[in-house]
């Protein structure tokens, strides 16, 4: 029997405002436990929340970035439950009238893998909502007790939820980190995942192929990384086409995955909106944004993936792939671009690298594109000299982990280790007629026959040369030579 898979997913972004939704309190990361929770945070009797405009902004600007619908009203509504670390007793959100409505989409490219091509699908954006955060429960050096930190609470987050689109984790991965590069591209979030600013709940349902009846679907919290949300998902998949195979039913739950057992494991039977007996906030007025206003929030928008992504492949002739990995992040495409334009021409040398050589050194130290030591023009400044033959690609490579060691522009450090390539034909000629005098039998064998031997009088000659002889012009001559 085939199966098919079919996935949906919820994905928490913490808006970067300065203060909470409905209080002034701060939303900085890392302060000491239960600093940053006021009495309003916490519904304490006799006060009041007052509505964080800046919120409305930013969710507005993720509803015009997807395409999506803008309600020109919306509501918040009481989502009532108890936690330890939700102390009000519910959560205010939003769920009859949201701000961002349907009809957005994102576009997303599935990598290629063994049995497949690369492809790209457009995701259905369902809906995005404002909602405040809940608190955070501490597990670990209370000695088997759990600790409350709540100054989590109250911060503002918008719920971004598509439609069932997904058929295979590489597709849910692939969308997850293109909803991550685009709410940091149009500065709403920091997406920093290790500090929950931004996690997905994966909705993962299995049905037999060919059918349209969706199956029983369980739903995996708090995936904070794009590694557990994969093997999450995979997981859950054998797990519950087993399970039916083996005679046995779904059920409909919620589940965590536990990274050290890669597993997922039930948490509680899956409620349902009756469950949390929504009501309208009597406390907070209904939103309503006009169309000034949200034309207004259109005009601060920056130029967007996807549009990037197109002109790079127009303007610079980059293939998709390129254009692709470049627009990943708006400060790596700036960065190219940057890089594209000091150049003056040669962006595909530019391309190649920035996501080769420069992103190498990046990852290995952990930076990020702006912490790099090498400038978008000091690396422009080394490319032209590969481009006018001062320097090989070879060479330029030394000449990059100096300038990343912070030993000066690429003239400076050419100039002070001697690495100006030579490209005078006479000093290359008697070079070579050096190393032919000296391999008379590999001559002789070249000669009769056994071309492979070409590789071996170029690295002779590369080694003579201290590896400066201009690569192109060394070749001419050494066939010419050899050819006697």
């Amino acid at each position: 029997m085939q199966w098919e898979v079919v996935i949906g997913l919820e994905t928490h972004a913490q808006l970067n405002t300065v203060s909470k939704i409905f209080s002034g309190a701060a939303t900085a990361y890392g302060a000491e436990p239960n600093t940053q929770a006021c009495a309003v945070d916490l519904a304490l009797p006799g006060v009041l929340p007052v509505f964080n405009r800046a919120a409305a902004e930013k969710a507005v600007r993720f509803g015009l970035a997807v395409g999506a619908r803008i309600n020109r009203k919306s509501v918040f509504e009481r989502k009532n439950y108890f936690y330890p670390d939700l102390p009000k007793g519910y959560q205010t959100t939003q769920l009859e009238l949201p701000i961002v409505a349907e009809g957005g989409t994102l576009r997303i490219q599935v990598p290629s893998t063994g049995s497949g091509q690369s492809y790209e699908k457009d995701i259905r954006i369902t809906r995005a909502h404002m909602e405040e955060d809940a608190g955070k429960s501490l597990h670990e050096d209370f000695h088997g007790m759990t600790g409350i930190d709540l100054n989590r609470a109250g911060t503002p987050l918008i719920e971004i939820v598509t439609e069932p689109d997904m058929r295979s984790s590489a597709e849910a991965v692939a969308y997850a980190k293109a909803l991550h590069s685009l709410v940091r591209w149009i500065g709403i979030c920091d997406g920093n995942m290790q500090e929950g600013s931004f996690r997905c709940d994966a909705n993962v349902s299995v049905r037999v192929k060919g059918t349209d009846k969706l199956g029983t679907r369980c739903e995996i919290k708090n995936l904070n990384s794009f590694k557990f949300l994969e093997k999450a998902i995979e997981y859950e998949i054998r797990r519950q086409i087993e399970l039916i195979e083996d005679g046995g039913r779904v059920v409909q739950e919620t589940r965590l995955y536990d990274p050290d057992r890669d597993e997922t494991r039930s948490m509680r039977s899956k409620e349902e909106a009756n469950d949390y007996r929504y009501f309208p906030d009597p406390d907070l007025l209904p939103l309503v944004v006009s169309d000034a206003y949200i034309e207004n929030v259109r005009g601060t928008l920056p130029e967007l993936p996807q549009a990037k992504r197109e002109r790079f492949i127009s303007e610079y002739s980059l293939p998709a792939y390129d254009a692709g990995v470049l627009t990943s992040a708006r400060e790596l495409a700036d960065y190219f671009e940057a890089t594209a334009k000091a150049l003056g021409g040669e962006a595909k040398l530019a391309a190649n690298w920035i996501m080769g050589d420069l992103s190498a050194a990046l990852n290995k130290e952990g930076k990020d594109i702006v912490d790099s030591p090498i400038s978008s023009v000091r690396l422009a400044g080394l490319l032209k000299r590969i481009l006018d033959n001062t320097i090989s690609g070879k060479i330029a490579k030394e000449v990059f982990a100096a300038m990343w060691n912070g030993e000066g522009e690429a003239d400076t450090v050419i100039e002070a280790k001697g690495l100006k390539q030579v490209s005078d034909s006479g000093a290359i000629e008697k070079i070579i007629d050096e190393i032919i005098a000296a391999n008379p039998g590999q001559v002789a064998e070249y000669r009769s026959g056994k071309d492979k031997l070409f590789g071996f009088f170029v690295g002779q000659a590369m080694k003579a040369s201290k590896g400066k002889a201009n690569p192109a012009q060394l070749n001419e001559i050494l066939k010419q030579k050899l050819a006697g």
